[in-house]
């Protein structure tokens, strides 16, 4: 560039706003955008990263130091990859994904978070690329390609399972591979071969996916210390009569309840589990195994709280076993409150009690939810549910009310 045009590109030779939309200036000349690309100010070098036509610029705007220049061009050479092949010259197509595949090495994870955003369901995105970002790192970058993107096949994914041991972050890689829609049965046997739990659950919840019934089965049958398997593997879309019967022996009530409802299972199977539900609603007191009275459980519950055994789990395994009075006695205690506040809730069938009562204990509603169904008998369109994430569906100020409440009825 002649010095003239140098001088008037220089901060004390021009204004910034003309600056700015020079930079931003589809016609402006090639050299004025490459000095502008240097150019000390943010605001400058971000309208030439917008700008479409910048050209070689770009290369240069791929070094820059400010993390969020290099984010801009991240967008706008991603956004203008399905004119690639339409470009009139092969220098135009090469220089637009050398500087895009720079970005994909690019040391932050914002920059290569924008290029996954924008290719990751695009079908005409570059392949080396969507593969670049698949392997990547972070979840942010690898999830949505991995779930989304049409141009990764069964062995791509395959692959990526493969390598998921030993990856930094193989356990959402895993869990990425297990959402996406669709998922073959080969795919879904590698999910189910690994050890991870949350992949798993990922899986089963997949409602889209492809799983052997020999598959499931075994799922199924190594469930019970899984709880997050429990939900998705009684909602799935087919069930063999050998995964029902083996659920029904470790899922919470209101989990046997909908399993129990199914109808695709054989009659005699439908029939076993609500016998079996029926059991754990109504148990047969006998001297080996009934459930104790209030005084008994209370007493239990103490031993338990002693031996700093009064958790979550401790309250599931009554829930299961149906023991409604060992239920109540654990609530109790925990919440610290008398037995006769949780019997009151049950009495009212308060589900908002009772999440409340399980709040102040501590627990989450992933106990919450089975209480319902045992101590108040609440029918499955009744009961509340988690809230988006898992939390309570309540604001606090809301359980707060609820337990003052379920507390002052008794003075």
């Amino acid at each position: 560039m002649n010095a003239p045009i140098a001088d008037l590109l220089a901060p004390a030779g021009t204004s910034e706003a003309a600056r700015v939309r020079l930079g931003a200036a589809p016609d402006t000349a090639p050299d004025i955008l490459r000095t502008l690309a240097r150019d000390p100010s943010v605001t400058v070098r971000a309208a030439v990263a917008m700008n479409p036509a910048a050209g070689d610029a770009d290369h240069l705007l791929a070094q820059d130091q400010d993390e969020r220049i290099r984010t801009l061009l991240a967008r706008k050479l991603a956004t203008l990859v399905p004119n690639i092949a339409a470009a009139e010259r092969d220098t135009l197509r090469s220089q637009v994904m050398e500087t895009l595949h720079r970005l994909v090495s690019d040391e932050a994870v914002r920059v290569r978070e924008t290029i996954a955003d924008v290719l990751k369901d695009m079908p005409d995105a570059p392949r080396s690329l969507v593969l670049q970002l698949a392997q990547d790192a972070a979840a942010e970058v690898h999830d949505p390609v991995i779930r989304l993107s049409p141009l990764l096949t069964s062995d791509d994914l395959l692959a990526l399972l493969a390598a998921a041991p030993i990856h930094a972050n193989g356990g959402t890689i895993a869990t990425a591979v297990a959402s996406r829609p669709g998922l073959a049965e080969q795919v879904a046997d590698a999910v189910a071969a690994t050890s991870n739990t949350r992949a798993i659950a990922a899986l089963l919840a997949n409602s889209t996916a492809a799983i052997r019934e020999a598959t499931l089965d075994r799922l199924a049958a190594a469930g019970a210390p899984h709880e997050t398997w429990h939900e998705p593997l009684v909602a799935r879309p087919r069930l063999s009569a050998r995964a029902a019967r083996a659920m029904s022996d470790y899922v919470a009530t209101h989990l046997l309840q909908t399993l129990s409802g199914r109808a695709d299972l054989p009659p005699a199977v439908a029939r076993d589990l609500r016998q079996r539900l029926e059991a754990r609603l109504n148990p047969t007191p006998n001297a080996k195994n009934r459930d104790p009275d209030i005084d008994e459980a209370m007493q239990e519950a103490r031993r338990l709280h002693a031996e700093g055994k009064l958790d979550e789990a401790a309250l599931l395994g009554a829930i299961q076993r149906g023991e409604a009075r060992m239920a109540t006695a654990i609530l109790a205690l925990a919440a610290d409150f008398p037995a006769s506040v949780v019997d009151r809730a049950a009495t009212l069938r308060s589900a908002k009690g009772l999440i409340s009562l399980v709040w102040k204990a501590g627990f989450s509603m992933q106990v919450a939810v089975p209480l319902q169904t045992l101590l108040a008998r609440l029918n499955p369109s009744a009961i509340l549910r988690p809230a988006p994430g898992g939390g309570f569906p309540l604001a606090i100020d809301e359980m707060r009310w609820q337990i003052d409440f379920l507390r002052d009825m008794g003075r």
